[in-house]
């Protein structure tokens, strides 16, 4: 069987050996995570739920990321004490990846650049966003902070095996066109839930030749499609960024010839202009 990137990645991190049957869209497996992520407004609610469940430790504490970004600074009492929660808890479990203040940012942002995340992987995250790691050949994936409170309790997670949706990009593309325009396009071509608990998967020569910073612009916009994930093939620009981020080991990992989409989106982009919503 010829496997897309999302089954090929889920596979690899199913908790046992799974058939050809067991892959098709729509079956459920059961993985092992390589990350799990919340926020500020998230983790809160996932702690709480932690708690319910009368955990007493995390699956791993280098495993877990905690970045406080939606209120740095805090903007008042509250927010600060949302943040105050997070922190004791981080201290609590030893949590090895907790950012704050100047040492946070951009979640979405900071994960890579940190080689927090990478080729082949699969994480998961208390924010829709988290499909941003899907430029760096990741399966990312925002869950409700329940389940993200069973996967730092357990370090695994069921999922549902997506169709995916093949979006291809030639031609000459010009230097006011970007990354942006790309996915505001395949956005446009989809509806905001045309790809609902789909795997948008992009290729082409226009894609070979973006940087892994276009990429993850375009993973991130995802899920206005209702995408399950953004899928990037890792290549030699992938592994050299993340070498750059400190990472080791990485593979390259792409989708096998012959593997079947749901839907096949083309787009030459000469001639293409910027685009924005509307």
């Amino acid at each position: 069987m010829a496997l897309t990137l999302a089954q090929k990645i889920l596979a690899a991190h199913a908790d046992r050996p799974v058939g050809e049957a067991e892959l098709k869209p729509g079956c459920i497996v059961n993985c092992k995570v390589d990350m799990v992520l919340a926020n500020d407004i998230t983790a809160p609610l996932a702690i709480k739920s932690f708690r319910q469940m009368g955990v007493k430790e995390v699956f791993d504490k280098t495993k877990i990321a905690l970045v406080m970004d939606h209120f740095t600074p805090q903007k008042d009492i509250a927010s600060a004490e949302q943040v105050k929660g997070v922190r004791e808890f981080a201290a609590e479990m030893g949590i090895v990846h907790y950012f704050e203040g100047g040492d946070a940012g951009v979640e979405h942002a900071l994960l890579p650049e940190l080689g927090l995340v990478g080729p082949g992987e699969l994480v998961v995250g208390a924010d829709s966003h988290t499909c941003t790691y899907g430029g760096v050949g990741c399966f990312g994936t925002g869950m409700g902070s329940t389940d993200i409170a069973a996967a730092m309790a357990l370090g695994e997670s069921w999922f549902k095996v997506p169709e995916s949706i093949r979006v291809s990009f030639y031609g000459d593309i010009d230097f006011n066109v970007g990354a942006k325009d790309l996915i505001l396009w395949t956005i446009g071509q989809l509806g905001v839930d045309g790809a609902r608990y789909k795997a948008l998967e992009f290729d082409g020569p226009v894609i070979d030749a973006m940087p892994v910073e276009g990429r993850l612009t375009m993973a991130n916009m995802a899920i206005e499609a209702g995408g399950k994930a953004g899928l990037f093939s890792a290549d030699q620009a992938t592994l050299d960024y993340c070498a750059k981020a400190g990472r080791k080991g990485d593979k390259t990992i792409a989708p096998d010839q012959g593997a079947e989409y749901e839907q096949h989106l083309t787009l030459d982009v000469s001639g293409m202009e910027p685009l924005v919503a509307c």
